[in-house]
């Protein structure tokens, strides 16, 4: 029987063209978009992981900015659509319309709807009703839509990233658990600093940003995917990932005791795969042909984040995700080794 072989790592010439055109976004929304520097290096591992991302946060932040720059720079076609609670399915996905043809005879003709586009923003999704939320899981899931027995296939690539306030509830539908199940990242779009607030005021007139300069052709962003899916991830690094998804469950043993009293139910299946491929992206993004522990801790939150339902103790005591993701990393060993205290696996 044959012996399976290795899979063979990147090579630093390899490696390094993608890191650059990585960082080379990177920098250019580091400049249009001024404080943002760790919420633009967890976008570009969403979108390179080919996830979608639901941003949180107050109205003003950035959030329709930062995904409409993204679209500018990866010079992918770009559709913003406001959802609100008259939006129909059809308004997004398409519809059938009536034609005549040249010979005089009708047929229903399909008109695409704007989801057939490469980067959709879903912008204050959570307005529209239950109806035409579930109108974005096909497109989420299978890449394509469905309409009177007929199959579409959508661009590729395709991302759907989304924005909700927070605190904002009147005329408002929150996502059910099974949609939001289907974004890779939650992220929470926190505000700037005091510094960073008196540089927009000086430089964004009007909240214009500046244009890009540097921007990355749809070859250029294949040719960084391909080495993605390159990026090795060992067997140690999938059970570490798998071991934290399972330690989401309140009956795990892996689960601090101070928190189980807190969660109601844990992280789905869809967790560990968006947390590996996450993983595989930042690591990437690093420069690394192989995920490391530390990848899988730096995304670990922004998955997670959404997949885990807390019951009310964990709101009365403002217990949060991100405090139950923080307490996991901290006591779950890198391994399962009964090793000597002695003893650590390096991690970093």
């Amino acid at each position: 029987m044959a012996e399976k072989q290795a899979p063979t790592l990147l090579r630093p010439e390899e490696l390094t063209p993608a890191r650059q055109a990585i960082d080379g976004v990177l920098a250019e929304l580091d400049r249009q978009l001024l404080g943002r520097t760790n919420l633009h290096r967890l976008v570009m591992a969403g979108i390179l992981s080919q996830g979608h991302i639901l941003l949180e946060g107050l109205p003003g932040m950035g959030k329709t900015a930062l995904i409409a720059a993204l679209g500018k720079l990866l010079r992918m076609d770009f559709r913003r659509v406001q959802f609100t609670p008259d939006l129909m399915p059809g308004d997004i996905l398409g519809t059938h319309i009536l034609q005549q043809k040249a010979d005089g005879e009708r047929a229903m003709e399909f008109q695409p709807g704007p989801v057939f586009t490469n980067i959709l923003l879903a912008d204050e999704i959570n307005r529209a009703s239950p109806k035409t939320q579930s109108a974005l899981l096909e497109t989420m899931q299978e890449r394509s839509v469905t309409l009177l027995g007929t199959t579409h296939q959508l661009p590729r690539p395709f991302f759907v990233l989304a924005s909700q306030n927070p605190i904002e509830l009147e005329g408002t539908y929150p996502l059910p658990e099974a949609q939001l199940d289907r974004f890779l990242f939650k992220i929470n779009v926190p505000n700037v600093s005091e510094d960073v607030l008196a540089d927009i005021v000086s430089s964004r007139r009007r909240g214009e940003a500046p244009a890009p300069v540097n921007t990355l052709s749809a070859a250029a962003f294949n040719d960084v995917l391909a080495v993605m899916e390159r990026v090795h991830l060992a067997p140690v690094i999938a059970a570490y990932i798998a071991r934290l998804v399972s330690a989401t469950h309140p009956e795990s043993p892996g689960l601090p005791a101070d928190m189980a009293e807190y969660i109601q139910y844990g992280a789905s299946p869809r967790a560990a795969i968006g947390i590996g491929e996450a993983a595989r992206a930042w690591a990437l993004m690093n420069g690394r042909p192989t995920v490391g522990f530390e990848d899988v801790r730096a995304v670990a939150a922004a998955v997670l984040n959404h997949r885990m339902i807390l019951n009310f103790k964990a709101r009365y005591d403002k217990v949060t995700p991100a405090t139950i993701v923080e307490a996991l990393i901290q006591t779950l060993p890198a391994t399962d080794l009964d090793l000597p205290s002695t003893i650590q696996p390096v991690t970093q």
